[in-house]
């Protein structure tokens, strides 16, 4: 289901959209939803990622031989 979203921006921030969207043959409002999407989308595979790491971390540090949060180069 779609929702719809009202937001103000500046002027200058509007133009940039538009200049941005008619680069992609589609309409501001459509492209702005697009970036929104894709950044959105971004944002959860890096919390995600993020929450793997600490879930993880130790047993790959044990099976690797290095201790977890050792950044130093081998």
């Amino acid at each position: 289901m779609a929702r719809e979203l009202r937001i103000e921006i500046s002027d200058e921030a509007y133009e940039a959209l538009q200049h941005a969207a008619a680069a992609k043959h589609v309409a501001a409002e459509d492209y702005a939803g697009q970036v929104l999407h894709a950044d959105l989308t971004r944002a959860r595979f890096l919390d995600g990622a993020r929450l793997a790491v600490a879930e993880h971390a130790d047993a790959f540090a044990a099976r690797y031989d290095r201790p977890a949060g050792d950044t130093e180069a081998a």
